[in-house]
């Protein structure tokens, strides 16, 4: 395989574990958040996530850091995408905050 398609897959390969781990952590705080037990939610999530994560760059890096770079790169790209895919729409977001009114 030449080595600008390996570069494609690994970038390909983060994306895909930065949905996993960002996907994993939105998900992971809203069960959390009304489970009888969080913390093992939180802890439990944070183990798995982190190994799936380290375990994949590990593979799709294959020891050339271009293509460590580039699966980097993806699960940042990642990142960003799930913001934006979970983000609270308008009617949830909180009012903003109005200026205190002081005596004068």
């Amino acid at each position: 395989m030449n080595e600008s398609a390996a570069i494609g897959l690994a970038a390909f390969a983060g994306l895909i574990l930065g949905a996993i781990f960002f996907g994993g952590l939105w998900w992971t705080v809203r069960k959390g958040l009304v489970a009888k037990q969080p913390a093992l939610w939180f802890l439990g999530s944070f183990l798995i996530r982190t190994s799936v994560v380290m375990f994949g760059f590990y593979f799709a890096g294959g020891g050339q850091w271009p293509r460590l770079l580039s699966c980097l790169l993806g699960f940042l790209v990642a990142r960003f995408v799930v913001m934006w895919l979970t983000r609270p729409s308008t009617e949830m977001r909180l009012p903003e905050a109005q200026e205190a009114r002081h005596a004068t």
